[in-house]
C-alpha cells in the first residue's frame, strides 16, 4: 500500500511539472499585461472595466479567505489593509472609468462587496471584513454604548406630584377606615352610656334650651322678632332676631336700582337732580 501511495504522488508531481511546461510554451513570445499603477494612465475605456473587473476579483477572493478566523490575527489584519486597498483602487478605476465617458457604477454597480464590509463610528473609509470584526481591539469599537436616560426637567417631574406624593391618600387602603368606624362607634357608645348613667344620677345639671327667647324689654325698631311657620326641636317656634324684608320690598328696591342705572346712563346731570328734587319734594 505505501508504493502505491509514493507511485501516485510522483505521478502528481510529474503532471504538475508538465503543466508548467506547457503553460511556459504557451506563454512565449507574450507580453503579460500589468494593471497600471495609476488610473489615469490607463486612456482606454475598454481597458478601464478591465482592470476594474480584476480589481472586484482580487477583492473577492480574499474577502473569501477573510471568513476563516484559523488564519491568526497578523495575517487577517494584513488581508483586510489590502481588501480596503483594493476598494480604493477600484474608486479609482470607477472615476476614470467616468472621465471617459463610461456608465457610471457608483449608482448602478454592485454593491455586494461594501455591504459585507462594517466602518466603525467615526471613522469613515476604512471597513473590517469578516473575521477581523471579531479582532481584538475591534470587537469593542462595534459595541453600542447604552443610551444614558435623558435628565427629566423640573416640570415632567411636578407633573407626577399628587395627593399619593404628599401621603393624603394612605389612609384610602380600605383597610384603616374599617377600623376607625368600629372605634368610633365603641367610643360613642361608651359616651352615650355615660351621659344617660350621669342623668339617671342627677350629677349633670340641666341642659340650656339653646331655643329659647329672652325678652330684655328693647324696644329696637331695626329688630323684628319674626316668628317662622316651621317648627324646631321639641315643637317649639323659630325666631328670627333680624329684620327680613318682605317680597314686595325687594322688588321695589329692584326696580329703583334699575331706574337709576338708566337716568345715569340716557339721562343728564340737571334733569336727575330736577327729578330728586321732585321726589324729595313730594316725600318720596
Amino acid at each position: 500500500r505505501e508504493s502505491i501511495v509514493v507511485m501516485a504522488r510522483n505521478q502528481e508531481k510529474r503532471q504538475l511539472l508538465l503543466n508548467r511546461l506547457w503553460q511556459a510554451k504557451q506563454d512565449e513570445g507574450k507580453v503579460k499585461d500589468r494593471r497600471p499603477f495609476l488610473a489615469t494612465d490607463c486612456s482606454d475605456l475598454k481597458e478601464a472595466e478591465k482592470w476594474r473587473q480584476q480589481v472586484i476579483r482580487q477583492v473577492s477572493k480574499k474577502v473569501s479567505q477573510i471568513q476563516n478566523p484559523g488564519l491568526g490575527e497578523y495575517r487577517i489584519r494584513d488581508l483586510n489593509d489590502e481588501i480596503n486597498k483594493l476598494l480604493r483602487e477600484k474608486g479609482h478605476w470607477q472615476d476614470r472609468i467616468l472621465e471617459l465617458g463610461g456608465p457610471d457604477y457608483y449608482k448602478i454597480g454592485p454593491k455586494m462587496i461594501d455591504h459585507e464590509g462594517k466602518e466603525v463610528p467615526g471613522n469613515r473609509g476604512y471597513k473590517y471584513f469578516g473575521a477581523a470584526k471579531d479582532l481584538p481591539g475591534v470587537r469593542e469599537l462595534f459595541e453600542k454604548e447604552p443610551t444614558k436616560s435623558a435628565r427629566k426637567t423640573r416640570g415632567e417631574l411636578a407633573r407626577n406630584v399628587d395627593a399619593d406624593y404628599y401621603g393624603y391618600r394612605d389612609d384610602d387602603d380600605d383597610v384603616l377606615i374599617p377600623l376607625e368606624h368600629e372605634q368610633e362607634k365603641k367610643v360613642i357608645s361608651l359616651a352615650v352610656k355615660k351621659w344617660q348613667e350621669g342623668k339617671e344620677s342627677g350629677e349633670l345639671d340641666e341642659e340650656e334650651d339653646i331655643y329659647a327667647v329672652v325678652d330684655d324689654g328693647s324696644d329696637n325698631e331695626d329688630v323684628a322678632m319674626v316668628t317662622e311657620s316651621s317648627v324646631g326641636i321639641e315643637g317649639k317656634s323659630l325666631v328670627a332676631h333680624v329684620s327680613v324684608p318682605s317680597q314686595e320690598e325687594i322688588e321695589k328696591m329692584i326696580i329703583d336700582k334699575k331706574k337709576q342705572e338708566l337716568l345715569n346712563q340716557y339721562a343728564s346731570d340737571t334733569l336727575v337732580q330736577q327729578e330728586t328734587e321732585a321726589r324729595t319734594l313730594l316725600g318720596l
